[in-house]
């Protein structure tokens, strides 16, 4: 939900304002959803489409210095790059900056040799006492790291909160996160695991509209599922749910009796460490170009030609027939996907994509 977050950070949105656009954008996707608008509108897309999506992942039009958001692919990548500018001027904590960032770099180039060993798990650890240590040492905002148990409340957003944040944040969000956060989260866990049963866009714009239902009654901030986040699991170590179902108990834990320490925590989190974990999971993004003309190819698959992306593989294990492109075809596949990231990079904007599938 980076769209609602850049809004609602440049327009000074209260919480029952940002509550209002979750809860609008949970509804419309729960629409489309159960009328079956969003299988159909999942079989509409094309492949190089998804996947120029996947790799690009656009901003929101927000200010950039507001909305530094972690999209996916090349957004990716290139908001790695701003975490990892040294510090200036250059002393001997700029030189330990970049020791520390040169040595997760080659263990994250060791790592593949060693998959068992949970590199991201180690790095997150070690930033967090690094962030520990910082913060007691310079104490930035003068109060000390403490625990503090949630007091749970509920309220009911007033019907002009419910217009500002719906109209302002939600609207906006609602194609973002169909196309971001349902139908390319799909696509991914399919391409990643082809060997898994992957869920259906369905299923999964269900899964986003319960979590905002339920959570923003709370003063939850709304959430969704991500391409970024599902390649990050899949590139460091993650193969199954249980990884999701272990990384959900320790945020819960750590929202129920330690949200002050936590968030101190996030904030002296060194970027170096940061920077080097998001480089890792864009790649892994990036990489998904990979099979667009090849097996890996969802739509390629004979099986399959009349559902797209929106239903997952009956058998996983069965025999897939793969339909072979002609050079013709796998050109114009590859245009498409070009052009798509061309599009995101240049305009934040994936319509080109979809207009260069229909005329290339």
């Amino acid at each position: 939900m980076k769209a609602i977050a850049s809004v609602a950070l440049a327009r000074n949105f209260n919480r029952a304002e940002v509550a209002s656009a979750g809860l609008f954008v949970a509804g419309v996707l729960g629409i489309l959803s159960i009328t079956g608008l969003l299988h159909w509108f999942t079989r509409k897309i094309p492949v190089p489409v998804i996947k120029g999506i996947l790799i690009t992942h656009k901003q929101s039009n927000a200010d950039p210095e507001i909305s530094a958001e972690v999209g996916a692919g090349f957004t990716l990548i290139i908001y790695a790059g701003s975490l990892l500018k040294v510090p200036t001027p250059f002393t001997y904590r700029s030189a330990n900056w970049i020791i520390v960032a040169l040595a997760a770099f080659l263990i994250l180039l060791w790592n593949p040799m060693y998959p068992r060993f949970p590199y991201a798990l180690v790095v997150v650890i070690i930033g967090a006492f690094m962030g520990i240590i910082l913060k007691s040492r310079h104490n930035y905002d003068g109060e000390p790291l403490r625990l503090g148990f949630w007091k749970p409340y509920v309220f009911v957003p007033s019907p002009s909160s419910f217009r500002v944040g719906a109209l302002e944040a939600g609207l906006g969000q609602v194609p973002l996160t169909t196309l971001n956060s349902v139908i390319a989260v799909c696509f991914l866990s399919a391409d990643l695991l082809p060997n898994v049963k992957a869920p259906s866009v369905t299923a999964v714009g269900m899964s986003v509209t319960m979590m905002n239902l339920v959570g923003c009654w709370f003063g939850s901030m709304p959430v969704c599922h991500g391409s970024g986040g599902l390649a990050a699991q899949y590139r460091f170590g993650a193969r199954s749910g249980a990884s999701v179902i272990f990384l959900g108990l320790v945020k819960l834990l750590l929202g129920l009796v330690a949200a002050p320490f936590a968030q101190a925590i996030f904030d002296s989190f060194p970027k170096n460490l940061l920077g080097i974990m998001v480089i890792a999971a864009g790649l892994e993004l990036v990489g998904v170009g990979e099979s667009l003309n090849t097996e890996g190819a969802i739509d390629l698959h004979e099986d399959r030609q009349n559902s797209g992306i929106s239903e997952p593989f009956a058998d996983p294990q069965g025999d897939k027939t793969v339909r072979v492109l002609l050079e013709e075809e796998r050109k114009r596949r590859w245009t498409v996907m070009a052009i798509t990231i061309g599009g995101l990079l240049a305009f934040h904007n994936d319509a080109i994509g979809f207009l260069a599938d229909k005329h290339a």
